[in-house]
């Protein structure tokens, strides 16, 4: 598990090799990874959009942006917690994901959230995330 703490909400995030999804002879490796989101602030917050940057094993980088997470933009109450699951395929066997969330208060005023670094590697083979 990974986790980072921004203005008092948790990323947590739990990364998980998919072998029925991936074919290793094709080049196709695919990660799902359970995010945890744990409003522990005293504000309403809403999840307006999110960036990742993708790094396989190669060096090769992919960005990613987009409004929301899985179709939703979430609204957290201060203690709401709001959990999804996604996935993410690479051509090499291990790779590097983090990013963060731009979130929203009821005063309008927006700012990022860290999403923590994480590894995707095939199970036995996992490296460090610095």
């Amino acid at each position: 598990m990974y986790s980072a703490v921004t203005r008092n909400i948790e990323v947590q995030v739990r990364p998980f090799y998919l072998e029925d999804r991936s074919d290793p002879s094709e080049n196709r490796y695919v990660w799902g990874y359970q995010i945890t989101i744990d409003n522990q602030s005293d504000d309403f917050v809403q999840l307006l959009s999110r960036y990742w940057h993708i790094t396989d094993g190669t060096g090769r980088v992919e960005e990613v942006r987009g409004p929301g997470v899985v179709g939703d933009q979430p609204e957290l109450n201060p203690g709401d917690s709001y959990q999804y699951t996604s996935g993410c395929p690479l051509s090499t066997p291990s790779g590097i994901m983090v990013g963060h969330y731009t979130m929203r208060n009821k005063r309008g005023e927006t700012f990022d959230i860290a999403i923590p670094a994480f590894s995707l590697d095939l199970p036995g083979t996992r490296r460090t995330v610095n």
